[in-house]
C-alpha cells in the first residue's frame, strides 16, 4: 500500500511515465492515469453498473489502447471503488501470451488470435476458449521530424521501400515526385520500428504487403522481419524517438502524434489521404465479421479506394475466456468489459485519438459480454 500511495502522489504530480504499468486504485482518488477530466467522480461514473465487482483485476497487452485504457479505468474506478484495474502495455504478444498462461483475465491485441493461441487458451479457460472482443478504432499514424517540411506525402511503395532500408535519404526522388512542392532535405533517413511483438507492427506490415506486395518482400506479422533501422519498445517508444531525432520516421497510433506531424497517405483516390479519426472509421465501417461462433476477429481493407478512407488502420481487441472465466475475476471482467463497450465508454474514444466501433459491431460485442462465463 505504500507503494500504491507513493503512485497516486506520483500521478497527481503528472509524472507517470508512459511505459510504466498502469495501477489505478479506487478509494477515492482523481487521477486519471493520463486521461482527461480528473473529476473525483465524473459525469458519467454513477451511469457504470458495478454489480458485485471487487478485487484486483489483472490485463496486459496492446500499448496501442493504453491511452484509451487510462481514461476508462479513470471513469471506472471512480464508480466501482472495489476494484483495482492493473494494465501492463507491454505489447499485443506480450499480451497474448500472458492470457494463454493465465496470468491475467483479459488482454489486449491490435491483432486477432491466431489457431494456435486459440488452442493454447483453452488450457485456461475451463470449458471454453479465448475469443475477440473488437473494442477501439483508429488511425496508424506515420510520424516524420524532417526540418522545413510541415506536409509530407507517401504511398504504400515509397513507405515500404523507406522501411525496407532501400530509399535512404529524405531528397530521394521518389519522395520528391510525391511532394513536388517541399523544401526536402538533404538528410539520411532514421526509420524506427518496434523491439517488441506488436499488433501494430502486424497492421502495418500487412498494409505494406496488401498495398505494395512488389517493394515489400515479407509475411506480415507481429515480429518485424525487414532489414536495417532501428528499433525502441512500444509506441510510445516510437513516439519518442521521432519527436527528438532529426531525420526520424515511424509508424504508432494517432493518439501518440499529439506533438508529432503526420504523412497523408496515397491511395488510389484522387487526393492524400489525412490520418484522422474520421478518415480511419471510413475504413474501419467497412470491416467484416470474420470470426466465427462468438469470436467477433475483423477483416480489414487496407487498399481502400473510397475518397478520404484512411488505409493505415488497426483494431484493438479484448481478449477473453468465452467460458471459464476465473470465478475471483469474472464479476469485474464483465463490468469492466461491460463499461467500455457501453455508449458512454465508446464516446471517450475520440477525445483520446481513437475511433470507435461501428454501431452493429459493437452491439454484437456488448451481446457476447453478457454471455461470458
Amino acid at each position: 500500500m505504500k507503494l500504491q500511495r507513493k503512485n497516486r502522489r506520483a500521478l497527481a504530480l503528472g509524472a507517470l511515465a508512459v511505459s510504466g504499468a498502469l495501477a489505478l486504485t479506487a478509494c477515492g482518488s482523481d487521477d486519471t492515469g493520463g486521461g482527461e477530466g480528473g473529476a473525483s467522480t465524473p459525469a458519467n461514473a454513477a451511469k457504470i453498473d458495478c454489480g458485485d465487482a471487487s478485487g484486483q483485476l489483472q490485463a496486459s497487452g496492446s500499448s496501442a489502447q493504453k491511452n484509451a485504457i487510462d481514461a476508462w479505468v479513470a471513469q471506472y474506478t471512480a464508480a466501482c471503488k472495489n476494484v483495482q484495474i492493473n494494465y501492463r502495455p507491454d505489447g499485443s504478444g506480450a499480451g497474448i501470451t500472458a492470457f494463454t498462461q493465465g496470468q491475467t483475465a483479459f488482454a489486449g491485441s491490435d491483432s486477432a488470435l491466431k489457431p494456435e493461441e486459440v488452442t493454447a487458451s483453452k488450457k485456461v479457460c475451463s470449458g471454453g476458449q479465448g475469443i475477440d472482443l473488437p473494442m477501439v478504432g483508429g488511425p496508424i499514424a506515420v510520424g516524420f521530424n524532417v526540418p522545413g517540411v510541415d506536409t509530407l506525402v507517401l504511398d504504400a511503395s515509397t513507405l515500404a521501400q523507406i522501411f525496407d532500408s532501400k530509399i535512404t535519404n529524405w531528397n530521394d526522388p521518389a519522395i520528391a515526385k510525391l511532394n513536388p512542392e517541399a523544401k526536402l532535405p538533404d538528410l539520411k533517413i532514421q526509420a524506427f520500428h518496434r523491439s517488441d511483438e506488436s499488433g501494430t507492427t502486424d497492421n502495418f506490415t500487412k498494409y505494406l504487403k496488401a498495398a505494395a506486395p512488389k517493394d515489400w518482400g515479407y509475411e506480415p506479422g507481429k515480429s518485424w522481419e525487414a532489414k536495417g533501422g532501428q528499433s525502441a519498445q512500444g509506441s510510445s517508444g516510437l513516439a519518442q524517438q521521432v519527436s527528438q531525432t532529426s531525420g526520424a520516421i515511424s509508424y504508432f497510433e494517432l493518439s501518440y502524434a499529439k506533438d508529432i506531424k503526420t504523412v497523408d497517405i496515397k491511395t488510389e483516390a484522387p487526393d492524400p489521404v489525412k490520418a484522422t479519426i474520421a478518415n480511419a472509421t471510413a475504413a474501419i465501417g467497412a470491416a467484416k465479421v470474420v470470426g466465427t461462433g462468438k469470436d467477433l476477429a475483423l477483416e480489414l481493407d487496407y487498399t481502400p479506394a473510397a475518397e478520404g478512407a484512411y488505409p493505415l488502420v488497426l483494431v484493438t481487441y479484448e481478449i477473453v475466456c468465452d467460458k471459464g472465466n476465473k470465478a475471483e475475476s469474472l464479476p469485474a471482467t464483465k463490468s469492466f468489459l461491460n463499461y467500455i463497450a457501453s455508449e458512454d465508454g465508446q464516446a471517450l474514444l475520440e477525445k483520446e485519438g481513437y475511433a470507435p466501433m461501428p454501431e452493429e459491431i459493437i452491439t454484437k460485442v456488448r451481446s457476447t459480454i453478457s454471455g461470458l462465463s
